[in-house]
């Protein structure tokens, strides 16, 4: 059943002791004050909805806990620590001097409750629901989207170990696994004299080309007998079932993601070898299977997940924001973008915006979600790279949409074929533009996208008026709320998507507030105000 807080209050009440101490327009003020306020107790009252029972600690307790664990970036240890020890922590949530605060499993006990529920991200929409109240963004009609690399709470793993561990996996997860597992995968053991029962590498000879190939054979070769073996029709239709079903897919992906028959074989032979190539959206850890490769840049690699914001770039405050995998059409930061601009409630339904975003966001695709909206895009374009260094690009070429042809800067036309593209070919051969157009011996060839009219409209519009100066000069804020987003919390503290997009809106709520108490967060007969409004 659902804690209530003492409303009489206690003698050793931290807030009435210290709370002078706190320090001025500090979220540990803030909530100090305000917690009961900002986090009433029937917001959480759907996660109790049994009236029986061990009663929980009080909801705006545990709301006021989440955010200070998120905006210090703690461990369930630490945060738990903290409330029993740090007067600062003892005051915000509402403890006694000498209370003990709560088990650090308290805190995992409340994600899954909030993970279960309609409202996950409850905590970050009510914050929200305060900017709005304020109107502290009322008439600031510009929004800024940005994204960046979180790394994952995984270690990478190589192929020989993701095989070992999901064949595990299914022995332990799946029911008779173990059976098949035991009876099946038996290669490993015949070579090295170890089965599945450790979970380490085998002992092999390393540095041996031969060696290293004979293992991988064995290791895909158990997990194809594995599979072979499974009945996965009835995994398959079999409800409530989601841990074997998990298991067993993982299992087969990991099987064919990084190997390709040995040299000389077709596969069939049982010759397998490591793939010299990387498998696109490929799983990294079997311990946390969303995880994956990540390229923010060409030089700058790493692990884990993709976190997007859309801020109000006067004041940095995130209006809405999505964890997602780093790779995948769906998760583009323009993919992304268009799904975050409808989910922000701060801006007036009928009103006008500007979206403002890095070239990432210039896909021909977004700008066509965006045509006819009400929104309008000031992104930087996509740079147009020449054929030949200092030569021609793709605006010199003039496009005719009703003709649907394009002409070159030697003013030669030619029809648009299938899929946008145009072959100029013999008409090079004599041009004496051809060196400032391409080095091909069988001429220039160009490939139009599917909105290539709208960005090259774009393009022009973004250089020839005011949108460029706009973007130069509220576009680099969103680099502010990304700071503030990442400082220490550059590691994500779960596995998977959900847990992690809950705790990144945790993040961001907190953030939000932080800045909300700096600019004076109050109440005001009833309504929330800020100070310097």
């Amino acid at each position: 059943m659902q804690g209530e807080a003492d409303r009489q209050g206690e003698f050793l009440d931290v807030n009435s002791v210290v709370g002078h101490l706190l320090p001025e327009k500090s979220v540990f003020a803030f909530l100090a004050v305000h917690r009961e306020r900002l986090f009433p107790a029937q917001m959480f009252a759907d996660l109790f909805p049994s009236g029986k029972g061990r009663p929980s600690i009080p909801a705006e307790t545990m709301a006021a806990v989440i955010v200070l664990q998120s905006l210090q970036g703690l461990s369930d240890r630490e945060a738990a620590d903290a409330a029993q020890f740090d007067l600062r922590w003892k005051a915000a949530c509402g403890f006694v001097l000498g209370d003990k605060g709560f088990h650090p499993t308290t805190l995992t006990y409340w994600r899954k409750r909030l993970a279960a529920s309609d409202r996950p991200h409850r905590i970050f929409e009510v914050v929200r629901e305060v900017i709005t109240e304020t109107g502290v963004l009322a008439g600031k009609h510009r929004r800024a989207l940005d994204s960046t690399i979180l790394d994952d709470a995984v270690a990478r793993q190589d192929t020989v170990t993701q095989l070992i561990s999901s064949i595990r996996r299914v022995a332990r997860e799946v029911d008779g696994g173990g059976s098949v597992v035991a009876q099946r995968a038996t290669r490993l053991a015949a070579l090295t004299g170890t089965g599945y029962e450790h979970s380490g590498k085998p002992r092999i000879a390393w540095d041996d080309d031969a060696a290293q190939q004979d293992l991988v054979s064995a290791l895909v070769g158990d997990a194809l007998a594995v599979l072979e073996a499974l009945d996965l029709e009835a995994i398959t239709k079999k409800e409530d079932n989601d841990a074997e079903q998990q298991a067993v897919a993982l299992l087969a992906l990991v099987a064919g993601q990084d190997v390709e028959p040995a040299a000389g074989s077709d596969g069939t032979d049982g010759r397998w070898r490591i793939a010299r190539k990387t498998a696109p959206d490929r799983v990294i850890s079997t311990v946390d299977p969303d995880a994956r490769h990540a390229h923010k840049t060409q030089t700058r690699r790493q692990d884990g997940f993709k976190a997007h914001i859309m801020i109000e770039p006067d004041t940095g405050l995130i209006t809405a924001t999505e964890l997602t995998k780093p790779g995948g059409a769906a998760n583009t930061d323009a993919s992304v973008g268009v799904r975050l601009l409808p989910t922000d409630p701060t801006i007036d339904v009928d009103a006008t915006g500007e979206v403002l975003g890095d070239t990432a966001y210039a896909t021909g695709q977004m700008l066509a979600d965006l045509a006819g909206t009400r929104w309008t895009p000031v992104v930087k374009p996509w740079p147009q790279k020449p054929a030949v260094k200092g030569g021609f690009v793709m605006d010199d070429f003039t496009y005719d949409a009703d003709a649907n042809t394009l002409t070159c800067p030697n003013n030669l036309t030619r029809p648009l074929g299938k899929n946008g593209r145009v072959n100029f070919a013999s008409a090079c051969r004599d041009c004496p533009l051809r060196q400032q157009c391409t080095t091909s011996k069988n001429g220039r060839k160009v490939n139009l996208g599917e909105h290539h009219q709208l960005q090259r409209e774009h393009r022009k519009q973004f250089t020839d008026n005011a949108i460029q100066e706009t973007y130069r000069k509220h576009r680099p804020m969103v680099e502010r709320s990304i700071a503030w987003l990442t400082r220490k919390n550059r590691r994500v503290p779960y596995r998977g998507i959900t847990a992690n997009n809950t705790w990144l809106h945790h993040r961001s709520a907190a953030i939000n507030l932080r800045q909300l108490a700096t600019m004076g967060l109050t109440t005001n007969n009833g309504t929330w105000t800020l100070g310097t409004a």
